[in-house]
């Protein structure tokens, strides 16, 4: 199975039903979905609903290498609604509703060797990404991988199953704050620097990744990927139907008297065109023509609608996650993305 496969398009809400509840430690749960039919890349999100309105986006740590159930792991937040409810109140048996997998904190290569930095629940990412590069694969992996405790530890088990399994392919170097504090930047970079050369992915609390990215650019490193958390402030389920939407925008347009724009996208393989105005971003004009373009914040926040403009230009409402050079290279966020041309044309 390849990556072009395992990203085959999915619109709409997603109905998945949750087959076992696995307490991973204290206050960390995995949820495992019966889904054999659920197609994701390493290292991508699931987008669920929670009760009450509003979603909260979780990491996958299955493999879609290896013939597991897929499943989400989260770690309970002090007063944090969806975290309370996934750790307390889901149940095996219960139907969960979500948006189709997405995220860009994956590998382009299974065949590359990679560093993964995680903190907490930031392994979870992590783990599913370790464990498609050593099923499916070449690469070697190292894992830095940093906690409260030895209680507090996320997949303990599965590490160490995994280390054993493949000697020479996957070492993880545990940091324990009880035994040695905060990791400071020069304890990172002794950790670290030896890896630069590798492709790096960082996972966990941003001081921690902001400190790991510095010393791994400071030491050379030039492929550095970071997943971040973040709250949705919106509800992203409410998504209008292409009838409803295209109606909407004409609407918008109207009143505006916005000027009409052409936006078309290459998308798994296949070329659409959708029409909008410079009052709509790229993502609502696409989903409004029926166009299966992933999203999931559209809060430009984390990044699942990342396209390249190759002809026009847009300008961004909004951007929390592309940086300088990314921009350069013309990659944008289609939920966030106004076009300023009469023609756009994206890559995904």
């Amino acid at each position: 199975m390849t990556s072009a496969d395992l990203a085959e398009p999915v619109t709409g809400v997603l109905t998945l039903r949750v087959s076992e509840v696995v307490r991973e430690t204290a206050d960390a749960v995995s949820i495992v979905l019966n889904a054999p039919e659920l197609r994701y890349l390493p290292g991508q999100f699931l987008t669920l609903r929670i009760p009450g309105g509003g979603a909260r986006c979780y990491s996958l740590a299955s493999s879609p290498y290896t013939g597991e159930p897929p499943r989400v792991t989260v770690k309970k937040v002090p007063g944090g609604a969806g975290s309370g409810w996934v750790c307390e109140e889901i149940r095996a048996g219960d139907v969960l509703e979500c948006l189709p997998p997405a995220g860009t904190f994956t590998p382009a290569s299974l065949d590359e060797d990679v560093l993964l930095l995680a903190g907490g629940s930031g392994i979870t990412p992590c783990l599913s990404i370790a464990r498609s590069v050593l099923a499916a694969g070449t690469g070697t992996v190292t894992l830095v991988y940093a906690n409260r405790d030895q209680d507090s530890v996320i997949f303990r088990d599965a590490l160490w199953g995994l280390a054993e399994e493949h000697p020479g392919r996957f070492a993880v170097v545990h940091w324990l704050e009880i035994l040695q504090g905060l990791p400071t930047r020069q304890a990172l970079a002794a950790l670290l620097a030896p890896y630069a050369t590798r492709t790096a992915y960082l996972c966990g609390p941003q001081p921690l990744m902001d400190g790991a990215e510095d010393v791994l650019r400071e030491a050379g490193a030039t492929a550095v990927h970071r997943e971040r958390y973040f709250s949705l402030s919106g509800d992203v389920f409410d998504m209008p139907t292409p009838a409803s939407a295209s109606a909407s925008a004409s609407a918008s347009a109207s009143a505006s008297a916005g000027s009409s724009v052409t936006v078309t996208a290459e998308l798994y393989g296949q070329t659409h065109q959708a029409a909008g105005d410079e009052h709509t971003p790229l993502l609502d004009a696409l989903l409004a023509a029926g166009v299966p373009a992933p999203y999931s914040c559209r809060e430009g926040a984390c990044a699942a609608c990342t396209c390249r403009v190759v002809e026009g230009a847009v300008t961004l409402r909004h951007n929390e996650v592309l940086d300088a050079e990314d921009l350069a290279e013309g990659y944008t966020l289609a939920c966030q993305a106004l076009p300023t041309t009469g023609r756009v044309r994206v890559e995904y």
